[in-house]
């Protein structure tokens, strides 16, 4: 299952170290090239608000087929694409089809015993994380070597060959839910209404994967302008960082497992405000960058980790709604980052960036400060 996140989720990473190379492929300014990444998110946040909630209605197994089915189709037209906006509709698709790491963690959950739930999320989490990174190391040099066609190309042909590992080891399961989809799609309303801790959760991890779109996105631009003027193989070299960062999932969720995951999240976003302000120091300083790039997603798991895991113990046979909710915000908070990320980079460069990432992780702060002291105040007074 972590193999299988790694490498289906990569999809929608690929796209970032490329942007450059698209710009000068199609004749048109890397901000707008940069639009193909956030629509390839806002693609992966629509397919997780309208496909995923079906994971507690029908055989999930049969449903990751068919999904990962069409990102495969989705991935050779975008190989293919001669205009940019035939490029970007695909891009969208990709993100669209490639929901299938939402489908098999709760599947993941569902299989783990309770002592163990936020290790093993933690250990399919690893997976997810460290293809999302290393999927900007592959992406770059194969982009810089092959062109950025070929990148879309081998990931077809990746995860064309899933399909039969899927098939053959994936467990069947029984639907929990009885009922239409209207009524599938209504309840998860109800559950953003009644769950007090999944909306906690899900508004503070929008904050977060808005800084994580933000910074991944104008990472690229940073490091293809000077001083560095590195090309889009060297750019993706700091994905390797990023997954040194992203191993610390399963500790996150071990760790878990044995504490207060609320507490963790606090931790997680005080380091996120501190690594965007250390990375802005060291903006010029290729190890400084690195160090920060590891920091970031240290925090990132820090937060994520833990929130989805609280998300997953709160109603067993919804947690596909339940990851609904929590990812689909997520997602289009990492779009909605991106777009921000690439104005505020247009008109202020790096220090826009890192101020608006700091804003918004203060947002997130708040959120989780506000929802402790109420919390509190309902305790002290019960």
């Amino acid at each position: 299952m972590a193999v299988c996140t790694g490498l289906i989720v990569a999809n929608i990473w690929y796209i970032q170290p490329l942007i450059v190379l698209i710009a000068k492929d199609f004749n048109i300014p890397e901000n707008v090239a940069g639009s193909a990444s956030y629509l390839t998110q806002a693609g992966y946040a629509v397919g997780l608000l309208l496909f995923v909630p079906l994971g507690d209605m029908i055989e999930r197994k049969k449903q990751i087929i068919l999904t990962l089915s069409l990102a495969i189709v989705a991935l050779v037209v975008t190989a293919l694409a001669k205009s940019f906006w035939l490029l970007q509709i695909a891009c969208f698709m990709v993100g669209f089809g490639s929901i299938v790491p939402q489908l098999i963690l709760p599947l993941s959950a569902t299989l783990a015993h309770p002592s163990q739930r936020g290790k093993v999320i933690g250990m399919v989490m690893s997976g997810l994380l460290v293809g999302i990174l290393l999927s900007r190391v592959l992406s770059g040099a194969i982009g810089e070597w092959l062109g950025w066609r070929s990148m879309y190309w081998i990931a077809s042909i990746l995860c064309l060959g899933l399909l039969p590992l899927i098939y053959k080891r994936f467990p069947t399961t029984k639907p929990a839910f009885r009922g239409n989809y209207l009524s599938l799609m209504k309840s998860v309303i109800n559950l953003i209404k009644t769950q007090p801790m999944l909306r906690e959760a899900t508004a503070i991890s929008f904050t977060c994967f808005a800084v994580f779109g933000s910074f991944w996105t104008t990472m690229v631009l940073l490091f293809s302008n000077q001083p560095f003027h590195f090309t889009s193989d060297k750019i993706g070299l700091f994905g390797l960082a990023g997954a040194a960062g992203a191993m610390a999932a399963p500790l996150v969720g071990k760790l878990g497992d044995k504490g207060n995951l609320r507490i963790t999240v606090g931790y997680g976003l005080l380091l996120y405000i501190i690594s965007i302000a250390f990375m802005y120091f060291t903006r010029q300083n290729v190890i400084g960058c690195i160090a920060g790039v590891i920091l970031i997603d240290v925090a990132q798991q820090s937060v994520h980790v833990s929130n989805q895991t609280r998300v997953y113990t709160l109603i067993p046979e919804a947690r596909n709604r339940l990851n609904t909710v929590y990812m689909a915000f997520s997602f289009a908070g990492t779009a909605m980052g991106s777009a921000l990320g690439l104005f505020l980079w247009k008109h202020y460069t790096w220090l826009g960036v890192s101020v608006g990432n700091i804003c918004l992780l203060l947002v997130g702060f708040a959120i989780y400060s506000l929802t402790y002291k109420s919390k509190r105040k309902m305790v002290l007074t019960a």
